[in-house]
């Protein structure tokens, strides 16, 4: 809950700042002052709501190797076989997938991995010495064959977006319903009064948790078009059923929550599981097992 609480808050307070900024250069007094302007809020709204959300995504790559300390591995110069093993597999993973290859990075830390990027031909993929020291050649191969079918699928983009776009949502509706409030409810003429603006927040907040589920709902939906993405690369589902599998049994090491959604594995139970980037386990292996072709 304590993970959950932080992403909410992470979330909010990105949209949160931006409208504050927004706000102390007038454009708020600007959009209440003689009726709310619907053109120049729905404006207003695509920059609050896309800003953070293309900013994260432009700076994921510097910002997953300074947060996870991972290390890219030169191509040319990999620190011994399992290095050499490890680029060798990624770069003919992304040949098959049709990518540019990726940088490819190891950091310390329980099993886990992760690609991210802002663009396909130029990602990285990021894995865990808990994952390989955890897992057979075979189950890593269907982890990075999961990773680069992420950054094929152009998963990073596209969560990037739908983020953008539910935050455009909360940021125009959360402004409606604060105008109403104040002009039809506490009957305030002259417009952007307190009841304006607190109402703003707390709507801001209850929208920003409605927008989070859904954000996570469709990250749910892209797992499992990974999974199948790495069947369809290595020839066969069960390197991946059996990855899943180990991963079942182990305890996934944490990534910062910023792109923990990037990560192999996640998830959550009860209440959670709404806020889950990740299904479960179980899911993702009976899906793959019941998968057409």
């Amino acid at each position: 809950m304590k993970r959950i609480m932080l992403f909410l808050a992470t979330n909010v307070a990105v949209m949160l700042v931006l409208t504050a900024t927004l706000s102390l250069l007038g454009v708020n007094r600007f959009l209440t002052a003689n009726g709310l302007d619907i053109q120049s809020l729905a404006i207003f709204s695509l920059v609050v709501g896309f800003t953070g959300s293309i900013i994260s995504l432009l700076m994921s790559k510097p910002m997953a190797k300074w947060s996870t300390g991972a290390r890219v591995i030169d191509p040319n110069a990999p620190n011994g076989a399992e290095e050499q093993w490890l680029v060798d597999t990624v770069h003919q993973l992304a040949d098959r997938a049709g990518i540019g290859r990726p940088e490819v990075a190891i950091y310390e830390g329980e099993p886990n991995a992760f690609a991210t990027g802002a663009f396909k031909n130029d990602a990285l993929v990021a894995v865990s010495t808990g994952l390989l020291r955890g897992m057979t050649e075979e189950e890593v191969s269907a982890v990075l064959g999961h990773e680069v079918a992420h950054i094929a699928n152009g998963d990073m983009v596209t969560l990037t977006l739908i983020q953008g776009v539910v935050n455009t949502f909360v940021v125009f509706l959360a402004r409606v319903v604060g105008y109403v409030v104040d002009r039809m409810v506490l009957k305030n003429e002259r417009g952007g009064g307190i009841g304006y603006f607190a109402t703003v927040i707390v709507c801001e907040l209850v929208f920003g948790i409605v927008a989070s589920i859904i954000v996570a709902w469709f990250s749910r939906l892209r797992e499992y078009r990974a999974d199948a993405g790495s069947a369809y690369l290595l020839g066969s589902r069960e390197p991946m059923i059996r990855a899943l599998a180990r991963l079942g049994g182990m305890e996934p090491g944490e990534l910062p929550k910023s792109f923990e959604a990037s990560g192999i594995a996640g998830g959550g139970k009860g209440f959670g599981a709404l806020f889950a980037s990740h299904p479960p386990i179980e899911q993702r292996i009976r899906a793959l097992m019941n998968a057409k072709g």
